[in-house]
């Protein structure tokens, strides 16, 4: 019995990586279906098998369905590429809350965590529809059949991008596989072994190919040109690939085209905080985003709010039961958040000692004062108070006086928080952000033209880039000369919580970072208000947010609930460099070898 176009598109590459039919786990009708061998043939197929991979990436990458695969964290791309940093921490209502994030955070994930699970198998099925249209359109004839094969192509490429440094050696597919495949490591497989290295090189060669078939965008205001694989997204992460491979002319001539195409700029510093909002879709930073527009043939739940990132605006925002009222009430348009993530008190420190007030800091974290005392409350009493009443009052503050906000330091979380316009009008509800999903804009294609320049004894041109960053985002810091440590502290500043700072910790194999990571769990915050609950003797390490209690209000105490339960935690060299495969997949296929250290 053939396969319908529709279960075909859906199959999902998990396991060993054979096809498995979804059609039971399919909650769609099957409506109109075409068998497969009267498919593939027109410019209006191809453009179909092109919108099932970008739904397949979307789905699967950035989110997930339970019809296209299984139940799983809804947007385990974010978690995986930006937890394991050490510019974020682990937060929730109370140690255990939120454990897929806790475990990654604090290095105490085994082979079977489910972050990891969900996002091998997520990359795969995204690999395996771009397959379906690589395979068969093989000899493409028409202009429009070649541009959708090149952008399965890089589309492929960005999932390989993704493997390769979540996992090292990934099985190495780019054809549809047959049903009782047992594919190896890329480095191990008998008949085209290729190795890590060269599977990043990979990446940039298939890009730099694939962009000659691709549109480019129209011009800065191509709202359409930023939600597509173009010329400039292919060019882009060919040089993301060379740098991350150590070549770094190559790199620097790819990020030079996206640069000189006059297709992409900076926002001013004004608008800097719509890049993570709605208003800020398609805008002319955005070099690629998933774009999350509803798709009118799925279900509310089925459909857009697993789709969405609705576990980012419930599990990230602040935890607004632990507040007597929330003070991103009103920002949020109604929305309670879970709390989930926190934010080093060393990094916000030196964040703000470097930018101060500026445009960028303001639209990535808040001080707990900014947040309590100067945001705008539903209850017009408490806008009204005087400073010096507020700081006295109970109607406002951290009410609870058991984790008070855990994983917090006095430092929070800001970028990431939704705002009411992004729910789109609420059509679906308080927590649906319906806003796109950067994969990546302008600014980080500068950044790493400055690291290409700077590897190439470039200084003077990579100090004009790194300006060109640091004055649009009102920095009070304008670097008189520039080199590798100015570059890192920069793009951990603008590209905070954007899927970068992993990567590149591994990459620079920065002994800061890993020094910090290695002592992760061991010191984690709980952020207090003394208006509701006094330091008790048995608190460890207080501190009070100006130095002493007499001019403060709140203080942090220091836990290691998960040391103290006897979990190992902490990045452990030779082994968290690379995550797992999952043991599912191990399971399945003898031909896998397993990472060190697993």
């Amino acid at each position: 019995m053939k396969r319908t176009l529709y279960s075909t598109i859906l199959a999902v590459a998990v396991g060993s990586m054979a096809l498995t039919s979804c059609e039971d786990q399919l909650d769609i009708e099957q409506k109109g279906v075409t068998t497969t061998d009267k498919f593939y043939k027109t410019d209006v197929d191809a453009e179909a098998a092109l919108a099932a991979a970008y739904e397949g990436f979307m789905c699967n990458v950035v989110g997930r369905q339970p019809d296209m695969g299984g139940p799983g964290i809804y947007t385990p791309y974010k978690i995986i590429t930006n937890m394991c940093g050490d510019d974020v921490l682990y937060a929730s209502g109370n140690y255990g809350d939120h454990e897929f994030s806790g475990m990654l955070n604090e290095f105490r994930y085994d082979t079977e965590a489910e972050v990891p699970r969900f996002q091998y198998s997520g990359i795969y099925l995204s690999v395996y529809t771009c397959n379906l249209i690589t395979d068969n359109f093989k000899d493409p004839d028409t202009p429009v059949k070649k541009r959708v094969v090149a952008e399965a192509r890089v589309l492929r490429a960005l999932d390989y991008f993704l493997l390769a440094n979540l996992w090292g050696t990934p099985p190495f597919v780019t054809s549809v596989l047959a049903g009782d495949a047992l594919p190896y490591n890329c480095d191990k497989d008998p008949e085209n072994p290729i190795s890590h290295e060269d599977l990043i090189l990979w990446v940039a060669k298939e890009c730099e190919e694939a962009a000659a078939d691709l549109d480019e965008r129209k011009s800065t205001a191509d709202v359409d040109g930023a939600v597509r694989v173009t010329k400039g997204f292919a060019w882009a992460l060919a040089g993301k690939a060379y740098l991350f491979a150590g070549k770094y002319d190559q790199a620097k001539a790819n990020l030079k085209k996206v640069i000189d195409s006059g297709k992409y700029a900076l926002v001013p510093g004004d608008r800097y905080m719509d890049n993570f909002h709605i208003e800020g879709d398609g805008n002319e930073e955005k070099v690629f985003e998933i774009n999350f527009e509803y798709n009118a043939g799925k279900s509310g739940w089925g459909g857009m709010i697993q789709r969405s990132s609705w576990m980012e605006a419930n599990a990230w925002n602040w935890r607004a039961g632990n507040f007597v009222t929330s003070p991103n009430k009103v920002y949020c348009g109604g929305l309670d958040g879970w709390g989930g993530l926190g934010v080093p008190q060393w990094f916000g420190d030196e964040f703000f000692a470097n930018d101060g007030h500026s445009y960028r800091f303001d639209a990535t974290l808040k001080h707990i004062d900014d947040a309590v005392y100067n945001m705008e409350y539903i209850d017009e009493s408490i806008n009204n108070m005087s400073l010096e009443e507020k700081k006295a009052s109970k109607k406002i503050g951290i009410s609870d006086p058991t984790q008070g906000l855990y994983g917090n330091s006095f430092w929070l979380a800001f970028k990431q928080v939704i705002r009411a316009a992004d729910t789109g009008g609420k059509v679906y509800g308080d927590n649906i952000r319906l806003n796109n999903y950067i994969i990546m804009r302008y600014a980080e294609v500068l950044l790493n033209y400055a690291e290409a320049c700077i590897q190439t004894g470039d200084a003077a041109t990579a100090k004009t880039v790194i300006n060109q960053i640091q004055q649009r985002a009102g920095s009070k810091t304008i670097s008189a000369s520039v080199d590798m440590e100015v570059l890192k502290r920069e793009k951990s500043y603008e590209l905070w919580l954007e899927s970068c700072r992993w990567f590149d910790i591994m990459r620079w194999n920065d002994q800061t970072a890993l020094a910090r990571l290695e002592k992760v769990g061991t010191d984690v915050p709980h952020l207090f208000d003394k208006l509701f609950r006094t330091p008790s003797s048995s608190d460890r390490s207080v501190k009070w947010e100006n130095g002493s209690e007499a001019n403060s209000r709140f203080y942090t105490v220091s836990s290691s609930e998960a040391k103290d339960k006897g979990f190992d935690v902490g990045f452990k060299k030779g082994k968290h460099e690379l995550f797992p495969f999952p043991q599912t997949v191990m399971d399945k296929n003898p031909n896998l070898e397993q990472n060190p250290g697993w």
